[in-house]
């Protein structure tokens, strides 16, 4: 074999070895970018479907605690915050001068009686007189109307004792009802002027239960509302579920028993009102509150993982990997959470599209992929 015909054999080797390691490094490289993803079909669940609205809660009843009547104040028998009872004294107030009332009054009755027993008697007198031409008629008649006289004085001395009694009860200054008292206005040893107008010294809350309003738009409430509405939906309003600002020990759901009978013609809305029971105490007059009021049902509703839909300039999407086993970029329409991590789609995808659940931030439109299917 002659030098020409050994070096281009040798040439035809090393072409034939490179042309077949790049072809093994091409196909190497080909399996290296199919990235591995999870993906998984929607459920489907008969789900409700709820919408919600801000609300503010107030104590199903408050009531100022005023002084009616002046003097010093000599008491003050709680700490500000806590539960008292209904009867329960809170304030005393200096009584020597309704007491004094009292008494003038109770001798002033006791003097009316007196008389009234003297012309009871007097007029009796009169009329046996007259019988046997004694006496003249109108000396008869002076007789009864002393005696008339005599029970109206009673009537008013009655009257006045009541009155002192009230003054003076109005120094024991009571709960109208129990629930959480303020701290007080005043401190003890103040002077009060509450006869001209009354003296607010604290306020109280019933907060056994609260009432929670807020308002919904005309066109739900027609739609909650309608002859068409679920029967099982309409039931739900006996437990409407609440949320708050700060997650709470326990669960609240409250009973929808107030609908405004007009709507607000300036906003478009109207007034509904729930009722919640407040057995730990955990719920305050003025806390915000959210309410989710069921309005329908959706038998078929499909769900998919909350985590796995994007959001972009044109709203949301999905990452679907087709029959081909490439991602496709999807919008979709969403409705709202269901079990905290599922979210509901109305449109774009099928119960049996393939969503990817993984690798969300490397997968991109078009991307081959390798599919691991999931729950």
């Amino acid at each position: 074999m002659n030098n020409t015909s050994f070096f281009g054999l040798i040439f035809a080797s090393t072409v034939v070895f490179a042309t077949a390691s790049s072809c093994g490094n091409k196909k190497s490289s080909s399996g290296e970018s199919e990235l591995t993803v999870n993906v998984t079909v929607p459920e489907i669940d008969s789900i409700t479907l709820y919408k919600t609205y801000p609300g503010y809660a107030y104590a199903n009843a408050s009531a100022d605690v005023v002084a009616r009547v002046n003097g010093q104040l000599l008491s003050r028998n709680y700490d500000g915050g806590t539960l008292v009872k209904k009867g329960a004294v809170l304030f005393t107030i200096e009584p020597t001068k309704y007491n004094d009332a009292v008494r003038q009054a109770q001798a002033a009755l006791s003097t009316a009686q007196s008389e009234y027993e003297y012309a009871s008697k007097q007029c009796q007198a009169m009329k046996k007189a007259f019988e046997s031409d004694a006496v003249s008629r109108m000396e008869v008649i002076q007789a009864e109307s002393n005696m008339q006289q005599a029970e109206a004085a009673i009537k008013n001395a009655r009257a006045a004792l009541s009155t002192a009694n009230t003054n003076l009860s109005y120094c024991t200054v009571r709960a109208p009802f129990t629930g959480h008292i303020t701290s007080s206005t005043i401190d003890v040893g103040n002077y009060i002027n509450g006869e001209g107008s009354p003296f607010t010294l604290a306020t109280l809350y019933d907060d056994s239960s609260l009432v929670v309003s807020f308002a919904i738009e005309d066109s739900q409430y027609e739609r909650m509302m309608g002859d068409n509405a679920d029967p099982e939906i309409k039931a739900l309003y006996r437990k409407v579920p609440l949320k708050f600002e700060e997650s709470l020990p326990h669960e609240y759901t409250a009973d929808l028993f107030y609908t405004s009978p007009s709507i607000d013609k300036k906003t478009g809305t109207l007034t509904l009102k729930v009722m919640v029971d407040n057995p730990y105490g955990e719920l305050r007059d003025g806390m915000y509150v959210t309410v989710n009021l069921p309005y329908d049902n959706n038998p078929r509703a499909m769900l998919v993982k909350d985590a796995s839909i994007g959001t972009d300039q044109l709203g949301k999407y999905l990452y679907v990997v087709n029959d081909s086993g490439k991602v496709v970029y999807t919008p979709v329409e969403v409705g709202g959470v269901y079990r905290d991590s599922m979210r509901m789609v109305t449109k774009g995808i099928t119960p049996e599209s393939r969503y990817v659940t993984s690798a969300l931030l490397k997968v991109r439109d078009g991307m081959p992929v390798k599919t691991v299917m999931t729950k």
